[in-house]
């Protein structure tokens, strides 16, 4: 009998593997952009059907038929299964040495066995198999940066697979590879065997994933005309820097070494340079495989100015002489290869204005380098007027398509129109219920005149929850939480709710709105609200009192039409009812006319006590817009500008006209970039006489309050006209000796104005990629504003209120009388008729007020100013943003604050 064997090395796998794979995981590159990772090679095997050293040489080409084929070691698979993957032996079949070693190869080609051999006994064949075990499971050790989600689905082995070794080696290099994209050049993998009964096994990987590679130098040779920074400012990639921290610009990343070299092709080619070429890049690794040094070699070449440009058109609606006069560069001027792509792009849609969606813009290129002149021909080759032959709009799944499709400023079987295809884009995004940035793609459609237009969109999260919590002198602890579905069963409908709470400010708001009434482009809504304000107190040492109530309930109802395609108006009617109270047992007296009660200016204030009383304002209103901006919700370009007016007096206790108008621009700086100015006023005048000589005819619930959120760096009414009351200090003998000017200990009450100003003067900053994948939008800002108009508040002796002594306000019994006591006994209580005296030892029980002084401040147009800057950042729990401000400007009694923020989520 002889015996043909090859033995598989894996019976001795784990250490030859932690030979093999630690050298894939050291391999690092040497050079530019070139960084295999080479493979562990395989021990030699014996020689399939390699002779025993007792048989005869002359029996390898001796023939026999194969009488029978037995399979013996096979666990997990059946004997015809194991025969199956080799086609060369067969019962019955003649059969040599090198069949049975073809057989062998085909064998272990498979990959499910670490050992096979084959014995013959005289065409009796003996087929022995060792089976590769099963993995039972992957185990990854020492990666914190990459995390198992992100490893595992990479590789090719999992759990319930046959262990291979050409697998483990694939899964080396894979990870090593995931490593290096990171910009983890070092990463070492470590693969370790570890048997378990039943023939299975764990893999594990060991990793040391070693620190970023960062790029230490950037060197460029061959440039004469531009310095080596100015051209790194053009690369993406960076020189690893301390003031880089954030930066995701200083990681070696091969890809980015090509689209640098696109990036210094492109700036030459705007600054005349025709013949630039970059003549080789190269990237070097250090020893330590810590950093890289870039170095490119450059040819700028000769300077070129534009020769003779003009424009051929073929088509007989667009003018080759008119194109040609509306070109954006002249002969002489620098050639600049981003002027011809815009050109192209530029011609493309004029055509596309006229109808012409296929028209060919090819741009012909005559070179003169003796002159260094370069002349440009731009060829508009004939094309038929286009017309649109479908509107698709995909992967909506809760949007209606309706809703998509009345944004279409085309429809099947108008003539194609690009200015139209572009507005529908805006038009689309503006609704902020689809990815940013969506296109509308042009294809072509069943015959050469007709185009189908393909909306793919992809939704996002159009429920909105937002909370905000803050402080203020005024209102302190301050809870917002309002919740809002902007596109409400999938139809494009709002709904929404608010609820505001704080220590003396409560409120609730819903609204709901229909933007497409009908299925006629008519939007109408209606709100309904209720306001329970209690925002003005009293300071008696460190003790706030709530003393001003003013309940708000009512309802408003909306209606917008277009008037252009730019222009709309919107109409409104509202209906509320206030009724401003205070506690008369605290704030009314009759120190003015016994017997009578009235609010008490003395505690109250008189702005205070002109406000008292129940009113029901009926107002009918109109907005008209101008919109011309890319996105509604998050704008570019483009501006808009709005005038509104509301009329108190269609019915009602007031009558007032309010007055407002504000506008807004964009522009895009260019590499991201974008600069916002944004302004408004208003004015309200009343038809009402005012409650007394000394108030002001406007109601303090009707005028313009203004501070925080509309100008950072103030606090939440804290810019305009205010009542400031200073308290009196004594001396041991109550003797007053000053005023106290701790601010902390001031009652300031805002008046608010008649009139107000607000402008913005925004720039968003872009970041890198990283930043971006965040959400992070840093910006700086510019605020400036005023509110003012308001009459100067009054007492009878025509001037503010300055009490150095302290004032005793009598108190009564429900009878009307005054009350005596003693403030030894304070159970003893005793009414008197009014005129009487109290009996001896007794006095007047009454509130002890006084002591203080009232600054009239803040009364003035003069701006108030603050410059911060301020983060929106879509964070995983939500939208949240942050504001920092300064105020540089500032009036006498304005309260400002530093920092303010806002958080809330999507759904």
């Amino acid at each position: 009998m002889s015996e043909i064997r090859r033995t598989s090395t894996q019976g001795r796998l784990a250490p030859l593997l932690l030979c093999g794979t630690i050298l894939a995981g050291v391999a690092a590159p040497a050079g530019a952009q070139q960084v295999p990772a080479p493979a562990p090679t395989l021990p030699a095997a014996p020689a399939a059907g390699a002779l025993p050293a007792a048989a005869p040489a002359s029996s390898a080409s001796q023939s026999r038929a194969i009488k029978s084929i037995t399979v013996e070691g096979a666990q997990r698979l059946e004997p015809d299964t194991v025969l199956s993957y080799t086609t060369r032996l067969r019962v019955g079949t003649n059969y040599t040495r090198a069949t049975l070693d073809d057989a062998l190869r085909e064998l272990y080609a498979s990959e499910l066995f670490s050992d096979v051999q084959i014995r013959d006994n005289l065409g009796a064949l003996t087929i022995q198999v060792v089976e590769n075990p099963v993995i039972n499971r992957i185990v990854l050790e020492g990666n914190r940066r990459l995390k198992d989600d992100k490893i595992l689905p990479e590789i090719k082995m999992a759990p319930r697979q046959i262990y291979t070794r050409s697998k483990v080696r694939a899964d080396v290099a894979r990870i090593i590879e995931l490593y290096r994209r990171q910009g983890r050049f070092a990463a070492v993998v470590d693969p370790k065997l570890v048997k378990l009964d039943q023939n299975r096994v764990d893999i594990v990987y060991e990793i040391s994933e070693g620190p970023k590679s960062k790029v230490r130098q950037i060197n460029i040779i061959g440039n004469d005309v531009f310095g080596d920074g100015r051209l790194r400012g053009e690369m993406a990639t960076k020189q690893s820097r301390w003031f880089r921290l954030f930066s995701s610009g200083t990681t070696y990343d091969p890809d980015r070494l090509a689209y640098d070299q696109q990036k210094l092709r492109q700036f030459y080619l705007t600054q005349g340079y025709a013949d630039f070429r970059v003549v080789s890049a190269v990237a070097e690794l250090t020893s330590n495989k810590q950093d890289f040094i870039i170095t490119y070699v450059v040819e700028e070449g000769d300077r070129y100015h534009f020769g003779d440009v003009a424009v051929k058109s073929d088509i007989r609606d667009l003018s080759s002489d008119g194109l040609t006069r509306g070109l954006r560069m002249q002969k002489g001027d620098w050639y600049n290869a981003k002027n011809v792509e815009d050109t192209v792009e530029q011609l493309n849609q004029t055509a596309g204005l006229f109808g012409y969606a296929f028209a060919d813009v090819q741009p012909e290129f005559n070179r003169d380098k003796e002159a260094r002149t370069m002349s440009i021909t731009f060829r508009i080759a004939n094309a038929p007027r286009v017309y649109v032959e479908r509107i698709d709009v995909n992967g909506n799944t809760i949007t209606q398509d309706k809703v998509v499709r009345r944004e279409f400023r085309l429809h099947e079987g108008d003539a194609f129109n690009t200015f139209q295809v572009k507005r529908s884009e805006d038009r689309i995004n503006s609704l902020g219920f689809f990815q940013e940035k969506l296109e509308i793609e042009q294809k072509p459609g069943s015959a050469p005149d007709r185009i189908v237009l393909e909306t793919n969109v992809e939704e996002k999260a159009t429920g909105e929850l937002q909370l905000s919590a803050g402080f203020s002198s005024l209102e302190r602890f301050i809870l917002s939480a309002s919740v809002t579905q902007r596109n409400f069963r999938g139809m494009g409908q709002e709904l929404r709710t608010s609820v505001n709470y704080s220590s003396y400010s409560k409120s609730v708001n819903v609204g709901f709105t229909e933007p497409y009434f009908l299925d006629k482009n008519i939007a109408v809504g209606a709100d309904i609200f209720r306001q329970d304000v209690n925002s003005f107190n009293y300071i008696s040492g460190n003790d706030r009192n709530t003393i001003y109530s003013q309940v708000r309930t009512g309802f408003q109802l909306r209606a917008g039409i277009p008037i252009t395609e730019y222009l709309s108006m919107a109409l409104r009617y509202g209906l509320s009812f206030d009724n401003v109270t205070l506690d008369q047992g605290t704030y009314y007296s009759d120190r003015r006319t016994p017997g009578v009660f009235e609010c008490e200016p003395l505690i109250a204030g008189q702005y205070l006590c002109d406000a008292i009383g129940k009113r029901t304002t009926s107002t009918i209103g109109y907005s008209l817009l101008y919109d011309t901006r890319d996105n509604r919700i998050r704008p570019t370009r483009g501006h808009s500008v709005t005038f509104s007016q509301d009329f108190a007096g269609l019915g009602g206790s007031v009558r007032y006209l309010r007055s407002r108008l504000s506008a807004d621009k964009y522009f895009p700086l260019g590499s991201g970039f974008i600069f916002s100015m944004r302004g408004e006023a208003g004015y309200i005048k009343s038809f009402e006489s005012a409650p007394s000589a000394s108030s002001d005819p406007v109601r303090l619930v009707d005028r313009f309050f203004l501070g925080e959120p509309q100008l950072r760096g103030f606090d939440i009414r804290g810019v305009g006209p205010r009542i400031v009351r200073k308290a009196y200090i004594y001396d041991t003998n109550g003797n007053p000796t000053g005023l106290d000017e701790n601010r902390e200990n001031w009652t300031d009450d805002s008046l608010g104005g008649r009139a107000y100003y607000l402008a913005h003067l925004e720039v968003e900053i872009p970041l890198g990629s990283g930043a971006r994948d965040l959400g992070l939008r840093p910006s700086i800002f510019l605020d400036a504003g005023a509110v003012f108009g308001v009459r100067r508040p009054t007492y009878a002796n025509g001037g503010l209120l300055d009490l150095p002594q302290l004032v005793t306000l009598p108190q009564y019994d429900a009878n009307g009388l005054r009350q005596c006591w003693d403030n030894q006994d304070p159970a003893t209580l005793n009414s008197i008729p009014n005129g009487a005296s109290c009996p001896t030892g007794q006095v007047v029980l009454g509130t002890q007020v006084g002591g203080f002084k009232e600054f009239f401040l803040g009364d003035t147009p003069k701006p108030r100013v603050s410059v911060g800057f301020g983060v929106n950042w879509n964070s995983p729990f939500g939208p949240f943003r942050i504001d920092v401000a300064k105020a540089l400007i500032t009036a006498e009694g304005d309260d400002t604050k530093l920092v303010t923020f806002n958080i809330g989520t999507q759904f």
